[in-house]
């Protein structure tokens, strides 16, 4: 018979006590979870985060939505089911890369809020920030960096979001970005100095 529940026969496997990897780093981690419209600046935002952590000497590294939808992800479609699936494994992969201090930031649509509620929970103890990428609708299209407004525009991109998909704004995140008329590095300082000061070590 085939086992209905697998995971039944599975044990984590114990490792060092994660403090001490941190403590090597002299750092803490954290989770930055950057959500906003296609086009919004997500990805541009989470690179310059990335790039100013690390002139200042932290371990840092950036998941972003197109490039998991390119390996880890491409599989799932763009189905309500499966961009909460796309939401679920970005969440279990931050919260692995965390776990070794890392101060992680994520850059997803995850348009619903029930997934990014369920991506704070897979951060467990971690510190998790839900960051609002606040761009307007109509800057985003504007901007149309990859195209992908116009293509919707004519109906050659199926389910959208923002088009012919929804987005459910944060009602309260930890942190919101205003991006119209403001240079990359205005945008993103308020998040460089949240996630510098989170990831400061307690000793």
């Amino acid at each position: 018979m085939i086992d209905p529940a697998p995971q039944s026969n599975l044990t984590r496997h114990p490792l060092a006590p994660r403090e001490l990897r941190w403590a090597r780093l002299d750092q803490r981690p954290v989770i930055a979870w950057l959500t906003g419209l296609p086009g919004a600046g997500k990805s541009t935002i989470a690179a310059a985060v990335d790039r100013s952590l690390i002139a200042a000497g932290r371990h840092s590294a950036v998941l972003d939505g197109d490039n998991l939808r390119r390996g880890l992800n491409a599989d799932l479609t763009f189905t309500p089911r499966d961009r909460s699936e796309n939401v679920r494994r970005a969440a279990e992969v931050a919260r692995l890369m965390a776990e070794t201090g890392t101060v992680v930031i994520v850059s997803l649509i995850s348009p619903s809020r029930s997934d990014r509620a369920m991506a704070r929970r897979v951060a467990g103890d971690i510190p998790f920030l839900e960051v609002f990428v606040d761009t307007p609708l109509s800057i985003c299209v504007r901007r149309d960096p990859k195209g992908l407004y116009a293509r919707a525009s004519r109906g050659q991109v199926a389910a959208f979001t923002g088009v012919s998909a929804p987005y459910e704004a944060p009602e309260a995140p930890d942190l919101a970005l205003r991006t119209e008329g403001l240079t990359v590095m205005c945008s993103a300082a308020p998040l460089c100095e949240a996630l510098l000061r989170l990831s400061a070590s307690a000793s």
